[in-house]
């Protein structure tokens, strides 16, 4: 049985930084990766007109979808890096929590999707509650 080492203590603002990188790092791949596959198109229709390999042959000669899946690897590693530095307690929480409001902000800028009330409250919610959680 390993036992556990404590995590050391890292300033305000290096925590905001390594939670942010996540964040930022995640909703970029997220965005890039759902404007790859809206411009790819129905992957059903795909596979039906060009079978399974033109299907995964659409994807993966997608360079949008390349660039949507490295932004999510750099985000993985970010977060490893952060639970080497932070508690699992803190980084998990806000990094998911704040990425739900970035991905609502990004999908309605830049996907120009419809973000309803219902998901604008629940981005201010998700908010104060990575503020009570932090302080």
């Amino acid at each position: 049985m390993t036992i556990p080492v404590p995590v050391p203590s890292v300033g305000f603002w290096p925590a905001t930084a390594m939670i942010a990188a996540i964040v930022l790092l995640s909703t970029t791949g997220e965005v890039l990766t759902a404007a790859a596959m809206k411009s790819i198109g129905d992957l059903d229709d795909i596979r039906a007109h060009s079978g399974m390999k033109g299907a995964i042959r659409a994807v993966v000669t997608c360079p949008l979808f390349f660039a949507g899946v490295s932004f999510l690897a750099f985000a993985f590693f970010s977060l490893l890096f952060a639970l080497n530095h932070l508690n699992l307690s803190l980084v998990a929480p806000a990094s998911a929590s704040l990425t739900l409001v970035t991905n609502a902000i990004a999908g309605k800028l830049f996907l120009k999707e419809d973000v309803d009330r219902r998901r604008w409250t629940s981005a201010i919610l998700v908010c104060i509650g990575v503020y009570l959680l932090a302080h």
